[in-house]
């Protein structure tokens, strides 16, 4: 079987280098905030060019830590996609804000622009950019909308690791980014992690005390704040990890430039290229099919795990039926939703794999 995701199928450097990075946090006998978050912290920090990097738990925590730290809530609006996984959506509303939905680009299932522009109102404060799949797109269209409206731009960069746009990477553009290290991700941890990157000093202290019951010293809370805090484990095992992820990135543009070329089936569309040559990880590989589970099982009869991302879109999940959007509506948004589908697009995918996927693609 060809997997969506095929750890087993790692080098044995990284196993042995996780296993190395494991007992190095027991022999430290410090499992919580400690030298391994910190020393990972100014790592990532300075891979994605932020001056501040903070671990939290996971990456919709560090949504509604953004959120919480620039005091955006009751009665606040927040812009983001309807097409993204409901970690998302979930952070606005646990930060007690209130999110407006938007639709997408139907050449590349990214927030549109305009359809954002729509959802602005005199209670909007901020929006949540998404870059879907691992794509950044027309950032400089972004930034200028969120200054013509004074509104923060904070970035959902849980697939989109070392993605860039004009040599800028993902998630240090806007106020903040915030950064998912889920397993599956591009960069992954072997449990739940997380973190928020940015410029500003004053935001990134505001979160390191919130995440940790808002506490600004030992037993000295100025805050009600959460616990959500990576652990020495994560991150250790992160740090070694982080050594492999521009090869491993390097591999996934690889398979998808194949993908590109190769794919060749009238029933099947292809998104939209990246605007810039690295303004794309690719988490996730993506195709469209009006016949979507035809095409899954069809995969899966020749060996090949598919994945739908995501299937139903936020505002027709129960608890977000009625939830503000544009009012123009989100067609888009559930025409992709219908037709997506994700094909096997991970570094550990041998190049006859790849073929044998490009044929199972091309003989539907």
């Amino acid at each position: 079987m060809i997997l969506m995701n095929d750890f087993k199928a790692e080098p044995a450097e990284i196993r042995t280098a996780m296993t190395d990075a494991a007992a190095r946090v027991f022999a430290s006998g410090w499992y919580v905030l400690g030298q391994e978050v910190k020393a990972f912290e100014e790592r990532w920090a300075e891979t994605c060019g932020t001056p501040h990097c903070i671990g939290v738990g996971n990456g919709m925590d560090a949504i509604e830590l953004v959120l919480r730290a620039l005091e955006i809530g009751d009665g606040d609006e927040v812009i983001t996609t309807s097409m993204t996984a409901f970690a998302t959506t979930l952070a606005i509303m646990r930060a007690g804000a209130i999110p407006v939905l938007a639709d997408i680009e139907p050449d590349s299932g990214l927030l549109a622009i305009e359809s954002a522009r729509r959802c602005v109102s005199p209670r909007t404060r901020a929006i949540v950019l998404v870059h879907l799949y691992g794509q950044v797109r027309d950032m400089d269209g972004w930034e200028d909308l969120c200054r013509e409206h004074a509104i923060e731009l904070i970035e959902d960069c849980a697939q989109s690791h070392l993605s860039c746009w004009d040599g800028v990477t993902a998630g240090a553009f806007g106020t903040a980014g915030t950064y998912s290290f889920y397993p599956t991700k591009n960069l992954g941890a072997i449990g739940d992690g997380g973190a928020v990157v940015t410029h500003r000093s004053h935001l990134a202290e505001r979160i390191s005390q919130l995440r940790n019951y808002g506490q600004s010293e030992r037993y000295k809370h100025p805050f009600v704040g959460m616990n959500s805090r990576l652990d020495e484990l994560q991150a250790a095992i992160l740090s070694e990890r982080l050594r492999w992820l521009p090869s491993f990135t390097d591999r996934r543009r690889a398979i998808a430039q194949r993908y590109d070329n190769e794919i060749d089936n009238p029933e099947i569309t292809l998104l939209a290229p990246p605007q810039q040559a690295l303004a794309h990880s690719y988490h996730l590989y993506v195709v469209l099919c009006e016949r979507r589970d035809a095409l899954a099982a069809h995969l899966l009869e020749r060996g090949i795990q598919t994945h739908a991302h995501y299937p139903v879109p936020v505002h027709l999940q129960q608890p977000c039926l009625d939830l503000q959007r544009d009012r123009a509506g989100l067609e888009c948004s559930e025409r992709h939703a219908a037709t997506c589908l994700s094909i096997p697009c991970h570094p550990q995918l041998g190049d006859e794999n790849v073929d044998r996927v490009i044929e199972a693609l091309n003989g539907f």
